[in-house]
């Protein structure tokens, strides 16, 4: 039995059909940004590459969450 995907993490599936990008990209995207405060970083993928705000929201939560965990 496969374990339910929670958190940012279950937005992932929808946010690769619905954008035409791996997370990994976003991901790279979001690191490579000068920006560094969550909701600037929220702001900048909604006006500069068309996001939506909860998955634009999630992939910054979980790709920060992740970095401070190095």
């Amino acid at each position: 039995m496969t374990a339910e995907v929670k958190g940012p993490a279950a937005y992932f599936p929808s946010i690769e059909k619905k954008y035409g990008r791996q997370i990994a990209e976003w991901k790279e995207l979001i690191r490579t940004s000068p920006l560094t405060k969550h909701m600037e970083l929220v702001n900048w993928l909604k006006s500069e590459h068309g996001l939506g705000h909860g998955h634009a929201n999630a992939l910054v939560a979980h790709t920060l969450a992740e970095d401070a965990g190095k």
